[in-house]
C-alpha cells in the first residue's frame, strides 16, 4: 500500500485495534517479528527509532517488505522533529508516531499525506492535534494520565477525537475491555505484547501466537463498544 494513502492506513490501524510496537538493531530480527505478527493478524507495525543506525535498520525492513509482502503496513514511532520524520518517510515508513504534538512535524506529513499520530497529555493537545490535521492522536503515557476514564471524559464534549491510548495498555481482556469500552479506536502495545525476552530469543511463534489472541480479543471488544452505542 502506498504511503500516501493516508485515509486507507489510518483505516487499517483502526480496523486492526491493536498496533504492536518494538524494536531490534538487527534487521533479520526485525523480518522475522513483523512476518510473525501479520501471521497473528496484525499487519500493521511500529518500529520504533530507537538505537544508534535505526533509520538504517528501518529502510532494510522497509524495503524488505515492499519486494516481500506489500500489505504490510510499517509505521516509525518515537519520532520527535520534522527532520528524523522526513528521512524515516524516505526510507518507507507508511505512518509516523511520537511521544509528543509537533506542530512543524503535522505540517511536514500534512505535505506528503503521511498519516501522523501525535502524543497528546491534555484535552487542549489532542484539540490542537485535530486542528493541525491529525486523524487520530496518541495517548500517552496513557496509564499514567487517567487511564481508561480520561478517554471516556474527553469524548463527552469532543465525541469526533479518535484515541490511540499507548503506554499502560495490558494484553489482557480485562484491559483491552476498559479501554475499548472508554471509546478509544485503537491501542499500541510495546513490552506487554512483544517482551524482551521474546526478541532476544528470537520467540517468532511465540509473538504470532499472543498477536492473534490480542488481535482476537480487541476486535471482540470493539464489536461490543460499537454495539452498545
Amino acid at each position: 500500500m502506498a504511503a500516501n494513502d493516508r485515509m486507507k492506513i489510518l483505516i487499517k490501524l483502526m480496523d486492526q485495534g491493536v498496533i504492536p510496537i518494538f524494536y531490534s538493531p538487527d534487521v533479520d530480527t526485525c523480518i522475522g517479528i513483523i512476518e510473525a505478527c501479520a501471521r497473528g493478524g496484525a499487519k500493521c507495525v511500529e518500529l520504533t527509532n530507537r538505537g544508534p543506525f535505526a533509520a538504517q535498520v528501518f529502510l532494510e525492513v522497509a524495503r524488505h517488505f515492499e519486494k516481500d509482502d506489500s500489505e504490510i503496513i510499517l509505521g516509525v514511532g518515537s519520532v520527535l522533529d520534522p527532520s528524523t520524520a522526513a528521512i524515516f518517510i524516505t526510507n518507507g515508513a507508511h505512518f509516523i508516531v511520537s511521544p509528543i504534538l509537533n506542530p512543524d512535524l503535522a505540517k511536514l506529513c500534512n505535505r506528503r499525506k503521511i498519516a501522523y499520530l501525535p502524543g497528546c497529555a491534555t484535552v487542549s493537545e489532542i484539540s490542537l492535534a485535530e486542528e493541525l490535521g491529525c486523524e487520530i492522536v496518541k495517548l500517552f503515557p496513557a496509564a499514567s494520565i487517567g487511564g481508561p476514564d480520561f478517554v471516556k471524559a474527553v469524548l463527552g464534549p469532543m465525541p469526533w477525537s479518535r484515541i490511540m491510548p499507548t503506554g499502560g495498555v495490558e494484553p489482557t481482556s480485562d484491559s483491552l475491555q476498559a479501554w475499548f469500552g472508554a471509546g478509544a479506536v485503537a491501542c499500541g502495545m510495546g513490552s506487554s505484547l512483544i517482551s524482551k525476552a521474546m526478541i532476544e530469543t528470537r520467540d517468532y511463534d511465540g509473538i504470532s501466537k499472543r498477536v492473534a489472541a490480542v488481535i482476537t480479543l480487541a476486535r471482540n471488544m470493539i464489536a461490543q463498544s460499537s454495539h452498545h452505542k
